[in-house]
């Protein structure tokens, strides 16, 4: 009902302004430029990064197998890349990451919104999550290999319990913390249970699902390093603790790298893809 309010002021705000101007290059050119000062100002972080690690090398006071140069890691991923290696293993960590992240986010959500909205779950489930929620979830890796073996299915379970938690957690708070003068104007307007969770409860409780989403997707890429190092012969995980055995230091770094890079992408991808939803709060701020 929130929602329709807002709507409706919006759209006498609409009919009561000038209609907009047609779009020009220069419009375009415009909506372009935070953009490019983004990145812009990101390159030149990742040069300065660089150009430091380059000093540090350089002064000779750390063994070159440990503290490889920055042209050393480079070489490392195009070896990588001209074996054939880097392509199946970014493929094989992004696929079991988006499968754990599926699994753990829906199951997340769904919990909150039982533990929200319903007296049974509040008064039998919630106790039993928040005793689950401080365990670390690394520690339920031998226990998921008990349970279901090597194979992918432990490696889904201990990456979905990671990603459960945040998602829960921030979904909670948003879909338990909706203003009572909200769900009493639904009420007073008519608006049934269902038409309340739809239109009330769910878009004021956007803005915290989307962020424990992000944390979860977070949390997947760091559990993805670990689920990878036991059972399996591909993944950006395998490939860090190969390295690892073997005292491939530039390999290693160049690994982590790349994990970071497709972990930052996937961040930005649900950001944007989230964004409508959240456009209302980030207009009242």
């Amino acid at each position: 009902m929130t929602t329709s309010v807002r709507s409706t002021t919006s759209e006498n705000r609409l009919a009561a302004s000038p209609p907009p101007p047609p779009t020009t290059w220069r419009s375009r050119l415009g909506t372009w430029v935070p953009h490019s000062r983004t990145l812009g100002w990101t390159v030149v972080g990742l040069a300065l990064a660089a150009l430091v690690w380059t000093l540090v090398v350089a002064t000779g006071r750390f063994p070159r197998e440990l503290f490889p140069s920055v042209p050393e890691i480079a070489w490392a991923g195009h070896t990588l890349w001209a074996d054939g290696l880097l392509t199946g293993d970014v493929a094989a960590s992004l696929q079991r990451a988006a499968t754990g992240f599926v699994t753990g986010a829906v199951a997340g959500i769904a919990a909150a919104m039982i533990t929200a909205n319903t007296t049974a779950g509040r008064n039998l489930l919630q106790p039993v999550l928040r005793l689950l929620a401080p365990i670390p979830t690394i520690g339920l890796v031998p226990l998921a290999i008990l349970w279901f073996g090597l194979g992918e299915s432990s490696k889904m379970l201990v990456i979905a319990l990671g990603v459960f938690v945040p998602v829960w957690i921030n979904s909670h708070a948003g879909l338990a913390t909706t203003p009572v003068d909200y769900l009493k104007a639904a009420r007073c307007l008519g608006a049934g249970r269902m038409q309340t969770l739809a239109r009330v409860v769910l878009p004021e409780a956007a803005p915290d699902i989307v962020s424990g989403l992000r944390v979860g997707a977070a949390m997947a890429f760091v559990l993805i390093v670990v689920a990878e190092m036991t059972g399996t012969t591909a993944g950006l995980g395998y490939r860090i603790y190969q390295a690892q055995l073997f005292s491939q230091a530039d390999r290693l770094i160049f690994c982590l790298i790349v994990l970071g890079v497709v972990g930052a992408l996937c961040d930005l991808a649900i950001s944007s893809a989230t964004s409508p939803l959240t456009r209302w709060a980030r207009e009242e701020h």
